[in-house]
């Protein structure tokens, strides 16, 4: 008989010793249709690899999780309710301190949530592994694509301004029934969050906060696929992610955003034309505070610059537009446009002014 991989068995694995906590040796002969002895090496195998933990003797054994656990799901989308997958396949099945499970039920609910409304598709699989240092997440439907949907009712074409759209918050194809907050708070509540769809794929991460790189490879050609990485000692909670995007840093309004600018760019497309500016501030209104993010970029234009802090700043005086991260060539750019500027990397509102020489 051909030797069975480990990884035919540990997207059930969990929940297989859930149910037959003492009886799992018969479990998987049945289900593997091997002989008992070849269902016991399987079993001592599991247990090396820390999917399983096994209490007593051999033959009388009981078995629980280990600290490896996984559950795998495929639903139809049509008449799917978001929270049911959660609450009945999902959560009993996993170890997590208060904080990252809260933390879990509500990136799940979210991603499965855009799946259902946003994706026009008609199935979805969802699945959640335990490692001993992260909770990983992978939600993937059949659908049109995330970055075809944006251009469907943005008319943005292009997928990298489709990302800086998503990246600034608020965006929602059904404004009637969504405010545009799912995707982007379960990126920050996230430690690595992919995104792939539409031959595209984006990354954030933790460590690099409201920065987005773009990935050379995309993991899937149809629909969107979401990957969630979550470490399970982390001290973050989803109120301290929600309140981070509010002006005062005390409520939920969600009126701050960071725009990191270097999305738009690659090695032959810098930041120079005043086109390039309006891209960056559109929508920035539904925002009171916006932070313009220049990692990563050595210089910019004077007129993406000027119409970016003069122009837009003139005709939006209610928003406090915050320029971070400036290089000293960029600094220097900005501070010829708008004095108010502080030193290169500086972080200050701008003062705009009435009038200034373009």
């Amino acid at each position: 008989m051909a030797r069975i991989a480990l990884t035919d068995i540990t997207p059930w694995i969990t929940e297989a010793v859930l149910a037959h906590p003492q009886d799992l040796p018969a479990y998987l002969c049945h289900r593997l249709g091997v002989s008992k002895s070849c269902a016991r090496n399987q079993l001592n195998r599991l247990v090396d690899a820390q999917w399983l933990q096994r209490d007593g003797v051999t033959r009388r054994a009981t078995y629980r999780p280990g600290a490896l656990r996984q559950v795998v799901r495929r639903y139809a989308l049509a008449g799917l309710q978001e929270d049911l997958p959660w609450s009945h396949d999902f959560a009993g099945r996993f170890e997590l301190r208060p904080n990252v499970a809260r933390i879990a039920q509500h990136v799940f609910t979210e991603l499965l949530n855009n799946a259902i409304d946003h994706s026009a598709g008609t199935w979805v699989t969802v699945s959640m592994r335990q490692t001993p240092t992260q909770l990983q997440m992978l939600v993937s439907d059949d659908g049109r694509g995330v970055f075809d949907a944006v251009a469907e009712r943005f008319q943005i074409t292009d997928p990298t301004v489709a990302m800086l759209e998503l990246a600034k918050g608020k965006l929602t194809s059904q404004p009637d029934r969504h405010t545009g907050r799912g995707l982007f708070f379960s990126a920050k509540l996230a430690d690595i969050f992919d995104l792939h769809a539409n031959e595209s794929a984006y990354q954030q991460c933790e460590w690099q906060r409201d920065q987005w790189v773009q990935r050379s490879r995309p993991a899937c050609r149809q629909g969107t696929s979401v990957y969630v990485g979550i470490c399970v000692d982390t001290e973050r909670s989803l109120d301290d992610v929600l309140r981070r995007y509010s002006v005062d840093g005390m409520g939920y309004g969600f009126d701050r955003t960071v725009v990191p600018l270097k999305l738009m760019t690659h090695a032959q497309n810098g930041l120079e034309s005043r086109a390039q500016a309006r891209r960056v501030t559109a929508r920035l209104q539904e925002f009171r505070r916006v932070e313009l993010d220049f990692e990563g970029l050595p210089d910019v234009g004077h007129g993406f610059a000027d119409e970016l802090f003069r122009v837009y700043g003139h005709q939006h005086p209610g928003i406090e537009l915050v320029p971070t991260n400036m290089a000293p060539r960029v600094a220097a750019i900005v501070r010829s446009i708008v004095p108010a500027v502080g030193a290169a990397g500086s972080v200050r509102a701008l003062a705009m002014p009435l009038s200034q020489p373009a």
